[in-house]
């Protein structure tokens, strides 16, 4: 097994870096498929431009890597504690060489591991299988932000916009519908579901996860649940959801159902929900020397389909630019679907910063300042700082602590994905300042915005949670939530909410 450690290391270099053949075909098409010139269509254009720059530079596709999770099977006999020792050597050196984000956070202190090692990190599913000479080793990289979109449903439940959902096949189908609607663009539409029928609480969000593991291309091989595939993958892309919440033609890029026996008391259907930067990748090793024999989901001698134009936004001319520090009537003008092009000084600040700022003064002067809710890969060099991947992460979860930061420490524009909720957008109105929407997922695109690292402080919480101070030139987002009471995802959230309540009599 002297090979192992190397090959896991390029297993998951490749599927940090590379996004699968299965799903560039699907990204492709939902580029095709949208309205060119709209919000969505922009969008997926930087997204496509970012999936070709992190190939080119082999850097993350999306900053956050997530919680990986390997799903293994082994010949009788396999050693698999040597297996487990060489896997997570390579999954310390990937996050030393920033293939990787530090994510592993221990729960009770908040104290980062720096190296996505600790207890139930990753995760690693172990099963034999009858092959004497071969291991199969799939991993899956599934950020937060979709993570905090996936929803376990008990049945008969009631749900909003569909009605009473009963232990049938229909009510499978309101379910999902459901989970689609409520992820709305914070979990990076277009996304990728994961569905399990039945099961206990445990297994059947673990089996739903499963489901991400098959092939976006690959047909259900029981007849109801692949017409269940089919249909859900067709309507959800009619409830006008779109890239990033944005609105659109294209919401959903792949749908897989598997079913689990369960108990007579119990009916659960769990969805776990996956971005557009769905990365999934896999390999056959040899078992005596731990070699890579073969490729899962994509032939390595095969020319990777190009994404995108290279441009990202397209420039029309129109661009508004904002350099810090911005002036509250400058603010004041912008209005829903204005693209601005930010300059100047810009601040991280994700939840540890956020609950922090609650209690004390800011280490540095946020008047008129740009709050940008991420988390980097940062990487050590020549003394200083290298962001290597820095797109946004979700706002939602600042919504408890955003107006109060806004109100104390005078910020005019909070950038971020897929919006913030009712008193945040009170607080934009009242004190002058706006929510601007960056592509989720789009790291290597965001991170050539990027002129310097400046400084950091509070690095106590962590890579991931220091703010970070960014001199950053011609930063791209969309105006999403304004200074005068407007709000782009409020307007998608309601009108998808009509179209869903259209699909509550039975189809299956």
């Amino acid at each position: 097994m002297q090979q192992l450690e190397q090959s896991m290391l390029t297993l998951i270099t490749e599927t940090s870096t590379n996004l699968p053949p299965d799903v560039r075909s699907r990204m492709a098409a939902a580029l095709a498929a949208e309205t060119p010139g709209s919000q969505s269509a922009s969008a997926l254009n930087v997204m496509s431009t970012n999936v070709d720059m992190a190939l080119a530079d082999c850097g993350p596709i999306c900053q956050d890597t997530g919680m990986p999770t390997f799903e293994i099977r082994t010949p009788v006999g396999t050693n698999q504690m040597l297996m487990k020792e060489k896997i997570l050597s390579a999954l310390a050196e990937a996050t030393r060489q920033g293939k990787l984000r530090p994510n592993s956070v221990d729960s009770i202190t908040g104290k980062n591991s720096g190296n996505n090692l600790g207890p139930g990190s990753p995760v690693l599913h172990w099963n034999q299988w009858e092959s004497n000479d071969e291991i199969e080793v799939k991993v899956l990289l599934k950020g937060g932000g979709c993570e905090n979109k996936n929803i376990q449903y008990s049945v008969p439940c009631n749900l909003e916009n569909l009605g009473r959902a009963d232990r049938t096949l229909d009510g499978v189908r309101k379910c999902i519908l459901h989970a689609v609607w409520q992820a709305q663009g914070h979990g990076c539409s277009p996304g990728a579901i994961g569905v399990a029928i039945g099961g206990d609480r445990t297994t059947s969000y673990q089996h739903a996860k499963e489901q991400l593991f098959r092939s976006l291309d690959d047909t259900n091989p029981d007849p109801k649940l692949a017409a269940l595939e089919d249909y859900i993958l067709s309507t959800a892309n009619t409830l006008g959801i779109g890239a990033m919440g944005f609105g659109g033609q294209v919401t959903l890029i792949g749908c897989k159902i598997g079913a689990l026996n369960r108990l007579p008391a119990c009916f659960f259907v769990s969805v776990a929900y996956d971005c557009w930067a769905f990365r999934r990748l896999g390999v056959i090793l040899d078992a005596q020397t731990g070699a890579i024999k073969r490729w899962l989901y994509r032939d390595p001698d095969a020319p990777v389909q190009a994404l995108g134009t290279g441009e990202g936004f397209p420039r029309t001319g129109k661009e508004i630019v904002l350099k810090s520090p911005v002036a509250e009537s400058a603010v004041r003008s912008l209005k829903l679907g204005d693209i601005v092009l930010l300059r100047g000084d810009m601040y991280t600040g994700r939840d540890a910063v956020h609950a922090y700022l609650m209690k004390n003064q800011a280490p540095v002067n946020l008047s008129g300042g740009l709050l940008y809710h991420c988390g980097p890969v940062v990487l050590k060099q020549n003394g200083g700082w290298k962001m290597t991947a820095a797109g946004p992460t979700t706002s939602i979860r600042e919504e408890p602590y955003e107006a109060e930061v806004i109100r104390r420490f005078g910020i005019r524009a909070v950038i971020g994905k897929g919006g913030m909720g009712a008193k945040t957008l009170a607080a934009l109105k009242e004190f002058g300042a706006v929510y601007l929407n960056a592509i989720g997922g789009a790291a290597q695109y965001y991170g050539r915005c990027i002129k310097a690292v400046k400084n950091v402080h509070l690095l106590e919480f962590g890579l991931p949670e220091a703010m970070w101070h960014l001199d950053v030139e011609d930063f791209p987002a969309i105006v999403t939530m304004d200074s005068h009471g407007n709000s782009l995802h409020a307007d998608v959230e309601k009108a998808s909410a009509a179209i869903l309540a259209k699909l509550a009599d039975p189809v299956f």
